[in-house]
């Protein structure tokens, strides 16, 4: 079955995110903590951050990877939705020339 003109196909459901326990020396953590702080990212998406950029530079992220979720809080006109998906693979807001 085909979309009608105008309108956009059906999208997928989103994927829950995987949640994976991870033991790290506490001197890492809160190493990792304050990096994250400083790019105003929570350590988790930092951690999510570097594997990412580590997965892409070694050729090994998969081209299906979603979208790395952008910084702060969502915005009202997304919904508030946790999956909005916007920015580019280091974290930051996508350009689209308009300024707020």
């Amino acid at each position: 079955m085909s979309p009608e003109a105008g309108q956009d196909p059906p999208r997928r459901p989103p994927q829950q995110r995987k949640q994976v326990l991870l033991r790290l020396d506490p001197q890492v953590y809160e190493a990792l903590a304050r990096w994250a702080g400083e790019e105003l990212r929570s350590a988790n998406a930092q951690i999510e951050f570097l594997l990412r950029r580590a997965l892409a530079d070694s050729g090994r992220l998969p081209g299906t990877a979603g979208p790395i979720r952008g910084r702060g809080r969502p915005r009202k006109a997304d919904g508030g939705s946790p999956e909005r998906g916007t920015g580019t693979a280091d974290g930051q807001p996508e350009a689209d020339g308009s300024s707020d």
